[in-house]
């Protein structure tokens, strides 16, 4: 605690400064140790809650681009991103649905499809995608645009943020799938994730073609989803109940909302990224509760004699115990704001990299910064105790 006069010419008229503050304020170089330490366990738990959510944006980027109103899949699959597919004639049966404007199939390879490197002779697994090109099964706009150029014989279109060494991202104009030579006819943005790390589009035909076992009908293949949509101002939940009723049990139909609530439970409770970044998340906070006990701890230890002084003139406990309160959640914050000012600076590095889609956003700087006050507040109640047990007369 600084004394008076001291405050009075910092602060000017002193009954307006909290005393909390001025317990903070009264040791610049304890302050920023004490800051520094609770930024970097801030710093930790907001690393790995980006990384929780640039985990989830990623594996869920390419569900959230299909391009439809209700979506076929089978019923047996654990994530929609994984091959388990259907019979092509169940999508004849739904296009004959009341109120549905088409029906139409997507066809996915997850461990068939394998790029050659167009700047060397390194060939790599990637996630490709069929589809017809007058009915693009993708909202991205360079999809839809190109999708035309899909009807020549053996052309692809690529994503230029795929990993580096795909050279995705190049001028190239020609290179192999499986062996096949093929036309890269233009590319879109879309991104790698933690399975895949490039993806190849291009038509039904084409998919079939390079399929291996070389099988040129495309009307042959099972479907992997099937993407349908409706005529305008239908209700989707009553073509949905239409769709079930017209189909069998072992197909199942969702909307777009429900789609992406299936693929991310998936990720987060069935794959082992939402245990890992959970605990994770866990340590850091364990970890900034014990630095911040430390500190705050050290901080009571020191200013001992004057709290119990307070309490010899007479203040009641619970003044004292509001008092520390205060002064950790000011410690709090004092250690969030330049954790949370690095931490922009870290997800850029690291998302440019890994491309991950890492981003700062309100709910993550809400739901960190109640976790670095919680923190605070928990270690201050286990070290108060020693305020509350100080006798004026022991201590002096």
């Amino acid at each position: 605690m600084v004394k008076t006069s001291e405050t009075a010419v910092r602060f000017g008229s002193s009954r307006f400064v909290p005393l909390a503050l001025r317990n903070l304020l009264s040791n610049k170089a304890r302050l920023a140790r004490s800051s520094a330490g609770i930024a970097f366990a801030v710093l930790l738990m907001l690393v790995q809650l980006g990384f929780e959510r640039g985990f989830f944006d990623a594996s869920l980027a390419t569900v959230r681009q299909l391009d439809g109103d209700l979506f076929i899949f089978n019923a047996s699959k654990y994530r929609v991103m994984n091959h388990d597919p259907f019979a092509h004639r169940y999508l004849n049966t739904a296009a004959g649905v009341a109120g549905v404007a088409s029906a139409t199939p997507l066809f996915g390879a997850w461990q068939d499809f394998f790029w050659k490197d167009p700047a060397g002779d390194q060939t790599y697994l990637v996630q490709a995608f069929g589809f017809d090109p007058d009915h693009p099964a993708f909202l991205l706009s360079d999809v839809k645009d190109d999708a035309g150029r899909l009807k020549q014989q053996d052309a692809v279109i690529v994503d230029r943020r795929a990993r580096a060494f795909l050279h995705m991202d190049t001028d190239a104009k020609e290179t192999e799938i499986n062996g096949h030579a093929v036309h890269i006819a233009g590319r879109f943005t879309l991104g790698p994730d933690f399975m895949s790390d490039g993806t190849v589009m291009m038509s039904e035909q084409t998919f079939a073609r390079l399929l291996p076992g070389n099988r040129d009908n495309a009307a042959a293949l099972p479907v992997d989803i099937g993407i349908v949509k409706l005529r305008a101002g239908e209700n989707p939940a009553q073509v949905r109940d239409a769709l079930r009723a017209a189909l069998p049990a072992e197909l199942r139909i969702m909307d777009k909302a429900e789609l992406v609530a299936f693929e991310r439970s998936f990720q987060a409770d069935l794959s082992s990224a939402g245990p890992i970044f959970l605990m994770g998340t866990v340590v850091g906070f364990v970890v900034g509760m014990l630095i911040s006990y430390q500190i705050i701890y050290t901080d009571l230890s020191d200013q001992l004699p004057q709290y119990a002084t307070l309490k010899g003139m007479g203040y009641n406990t619970g003044y004292l115990v509001r008092v520390v309160m205060e002064q950790a959640a000011l410690s709090a914050l004092a250690g969030y704001i330049p954790a949370w000012l690095l931490c922009l600076v870290v997800y850029r590095v690291i998302g440019t990299i890994a491309l991950l889609p890492l981003h700062m956003t309100v709910g993550l700087t809400l739901l960190s910064l109640g976790l670095t006050i919680g923190m605070c507040l928990i270690s201050a109640g286990l070290a108060i105790r020693r305020v509350i047990r100080a006798d004026p007369a022991e201590v002096f």
